[in-house]
């Protein structure tokens, strides 16, 4: 399995280090974790993402992606669920229906 680009992750690290409340860089890290395919780190950085703005609507989307694929759909159906009540409170139709055909597919 490939690993993360330690320098892509070593420049984001930097960037979140200049600002820890950076929630586009924690989704940036947790996206170089996720194109790996090392679901733990991703949704771990995914979560942080979301305690920070629980508004990023695609760090609901792909942390459920990722617990798909480690196996974990009932985590997933709920991550997506209450994804989808943040879309809709914050007025994002589109990714509303990215996480509702998300949660169709499994």
């Amino acid at each position: 399995m490939p690993t993360p680009s330690s320098d892509r992750l070593s420049q984001l690290r930097n960037l979140l280090e200049s600002d820890p409340h950076d929630a586009f860089c924690m989704y940036a890290i947790a996206m170089e974790h996720a194109k790996t395919k090392h679901n733990q780190e991703a949704i771990a950085w995914f979560d942080r993402t979301i305690e920070t703005d629980p508004s990023y609507c695609y760090a609901w989307y792909h942390k459920a992606r990722c617990q798909v694929d480690a196996g974990d759909n009932e985590g997933a159906t709920q991550t997506l669920q209450e994804g989808m009540k943040q879309a809709d409170e914050h007025g994002d139709s589109h990714a509303n229906e990215e996480m509702r055909s998300l949660l169709r597919s499994f």
